[in-house]
């Protein structure tokens, strides 16, 4: 297969390749895998495909155009013929490394992604110290017979392979590896059922990254790898860590200043295309942040805007819309109606997109949005997001902990759960609430250091990133051809917000105040000051999860018995107890969170038996596209035809909680509200709706309720109108 040309551009693409690891060369039974490979990833880049063999390397690239659409084709090739590079995503600093460079260096090519080829000769694995920005490296150093492979600080591009003695196969997704019949087919139950975030426990993440197949290794973030193309022998060689040095000298003001300059230095970055960007809008401070940011720097943007019972219910969608005319930019209200319910055949190709067990609501809207944002605006290429703030700001601080002290007390309390995973003897001594057992009898497994509770938990985020966040926020786009743009995980950023010393956490990483103190002079203090709300969690869950329970229901089940028929399903799962409890989620109004965990129980299954025969991903029905609201539509006013409508309260009606409904509370200031035995809320002591429900006993008024509990009607409206829609509560008028 001849060389391919030596082009400019670098963009979001789909990477693969093939490599000897036995000195031996590939031969022409090579290039139809190459070609699959390339079909398989034709998603990630349909612009453009490259294809190159050569001796024991063969590679291939697909391209989508955001900088320099004309002509940016890879691979890239030093001017020696010595390096040749393919590389997914952007290098944001690419001019300034570019002119640090020796004289006599001369570039060829537009691409940003050149240098590397260059800072690479000239640093060897240091060669990614300086460069700023998300990519997958895959670069081949013919003079000395070595394979590099690289990712960025956070793992934002994905890059996958399985090797063996003689050859390791590389790809952008997972998919592509099964073009390789060498590659085995077996999805890891164990490993998935044992993973705390699979399974929503109360522990820190899992200490490695699970690519959730047998056989199939990731490229870590931060991390070079290089593999001798002679014997196979691979080195690791790490560029970033966390910051573990705090700036105890400097002031609470010197850090919101500092981290307000990085984000808008970050925001202009991922601005910069040369095609049109779009953007989430949600309604909350963090994709806000970015929106004002990018107005600077952009003449024209779209943002997009998921309106379902959920968003409609928790405000995400009033606020996107409010804040859209605030700024005079266009907003697209796309419309998840209440009884829309996915096809399993969608269901299926979206799981087999994103390949992992995690896939649920969240990921679901945000494929819907790519997929209309492309369809609306075909010369859409990129989108920014807000994604990534919460987990190194302090955004789940209120959720963990009614205050800063609860907070960290709970922090510590999953660090120890994490722990004790490790010595699960240990277990029976803490149980019960009564920690007879020293904390030094976990020295041990802590390295003899000092626990810090708050230090692990921003490691825990860190991976969750990785094995979430970044996971399906570059599937769902690049599912679309679409790229995603990630400002907040700038590492100056994080590195910013890790080094707050210990005295000025509560005041500047509790409800990311360092961000909202950043911004606030942008941002309308509506916006800038608005609590934070998860994507669909919250009022109107029940939603999401009628819609996953409905799914499931389809088809006389058909997923479910897909599942229990995979290949593992029968040592795993218990399908009478699967099926039962399917049954129990009765109309499927629950915010109970089995559902979701049932929901990833089934996709372990529908992965593994996707493996016997892989699907290609072109034949799989999408379903049709989403609609939104008319421009200009207050979608509060104008969905009346699409969601019930707001309920009417008389104060002077009896609230009464339902039959096997339940308040309890475990005696430290946390409440909960369950239903049939099942934790439908979790309520912090100070919760206005907790002290009213407090006091609902069957015989007061509402009216009475609120009054004694000093809370107003606004106060508790949306929960009360969440209890009343799940027949939590009812009305004995």
């Amino acid at each position: 297969m001849p060389s391919a040309r030596e082009c400019e551009g670098m963009n979001m693409c789909g990477l693969a390749g093939i490599a000897r690891l036995d000195g031996q060369e590939l031969g022409p039974e090579t290039d139809a895998l190459l070609t699959e490979l390339a079909d398989i990833l034709r998603h990630r880049g349909p612009d453009d495909r490259e294809l190159l063999r050569n001796g024991p390397v063969g590679l291939a690239f697909t391209r989508l155009s955001l900088v320099d659409p004309a002509d940016g084709s890879q691979p890239l090739v030093s001017d020696d013929g010595n390096l040749v590079l393919i590389a997914n995503g952007e290098i944001y600093n690419h001019k300034e490394l570019a002119s640090a460079l020796p004289s006599d260096v001369k570039l060829k090519t537009g691409s940003d992604c050149e240098v590397l080829l260059y800072l690479y000769r000239r640093h060897g694995l240091d060669f990614l110290r300086d460069v700023r920005g998300m990519f997958a490296i895959i670069l081949w150093d013919r003079a000395e017979g070595q394979l590099i492979l690289a990712r960025d600080r956070f793992g934002i591009k994905p890059l996958y392979y399985h090797r063996n003695r003689e050859r390791i196969v590389l790809s952008s997704e997972i998919k592509g590896l099964f073009a390789d019949r060498a590659t085995p087919r077996r999805f890891l139950w164990e490993e998935a059922l044992t993973n705390p975030t699979v399974a929503a426990a109360q522990r820190f993440s899992a200490p490695q990254i699970s690519t959730w197949f047998e056989g199939v290794e990731s490229v870590p973030a931060a991390t070079i790898l290089r593999i001798d193309l002679r014997d196979g022998r691979t080195t690791q060689h790490c560029y970033w860590e966390l910051p573990a040095a705090h700036d105890d000298s400097a002031s609470a003001a010197s850090f919101v200043e500092r981290y307000g300059e990085l984000l808008r230095e970050s925001v202009r970055e991922c601005a910069t295309a040369d095609t049109e960007l779009g953007l989430f809008l949600s309604g909350g401070i963090d994709s806000a942040s970015v929106l004002a940011l990018a107005l600077s720097e952009v003449e024209e943007i779209h943002t997009f805007t998921a309106l379902s019972g959920g968003t409609r219910l928790n405000g995400d969608a009033e606020n996107a819309h409010w804040l859209a005319l605030e700024l005079g930019v266009h907003n697209h209200q796309v419309v998840f109606a209440p009884d829309h319910v996915p096809t399993p055949e969608e269901w299926t190709r979206l799981l087999w997109l994103t390949e992992t067990p995690m896939t649920g609501p969240e990921i679901y809207y945000k494929h819907e949005l790519h997929r209309f944002a492309r369809s609306e605006r075909p010369e859409l290429r990129g989108m920014l997001l807000g994604a990534a703030s919460d987990e190194f700001n302090g955004g789940y601080s209120d959720d963990i902990g009614g205050n800063w002290d609860t907070f960290l007390a709970n922090l510590e309390g999953m660090e120890r759960e994490t722990r004790l995973d490790q010595r699960s003897g240990l277990r029976p001594w803490w149980s019960g609430g009564m920690p007879f057992l020293s904390e030094q009898v976990l020295g041990d497994l802590r390295g003899n250091r000092k626990p810090d509770a708050y230090r692990a938990y921003i490691e825990s985020e860190y991976r969750k990133v990785q094995q979430y966040n970044v996971w399906h926020e570059d599937r769902t786009a690049a599912g679309s051809g679409i790229e995603a743009r990630v400002p907040f995980l700038d590492h100056r950023l994080v590195e910013l917000s890790a080094s707050v010393p210990e005295r000025l956490r509560p005041h500047l990483l509790w409800n990311k105040r360092i961000l909202r103190d950043a911004v606030k002079s942008l941002l309308p203090e509506r916006i800038a000051e608005r609590p934070k709300g998860p994507f669909f969690y919250g009022p109107g869950t029940h939603y999401a999860y009628r819609m996953l329970v409905n799914l499931m229901r389809s088809n006389d089940q058909e997923l479910i018995e897909r599942s229990l028929a995979a290949p593992g399903a029968d040592v795993y799962l218990d399908a009478d107890g699967i099926r039962q409890q399917l049954a129990q989620f009765g109309s499927g109004d629950t915010d109970s969170a089995s559902v979701e965990l049932l929901m990833r129980v089934v996709n372990m299954g529908l992965l593994s038996e996707m493996l016997t025969q892989p699907p290609s991903l072109e034949k799989l029905s999408a379903g049709s596209l989403r609609t939104a609201l008319p421009a200009g539509h207050d979608p509060v006013v104008t969905t009346s035809d699409l969601f019930p409508p707001a309920r009417t309260y008389d104060l002077d009606e009896i609230p009464v909680l339902a039959e096997e409904v339940l308040l309890l509370t475990d005696g430290e200031g946390t409440w909960y509200l369950t239903d049939q035995g099942e934790i439908e809320f979790a309520l912090e002591g100070e919760a206005p709706i907790l002290a009213v429900l407090r006091l609902v006993d069957g015989r007061s008024t509402l009216a009475t309720a609120l009054d004694k509990a000093g809370v107003s009607f606004g106060d508790v409206r949306s929960e009360l109108d969440t209890l009343f829609e799940q027949r939590l509560l009812s009305s004995a008028r």
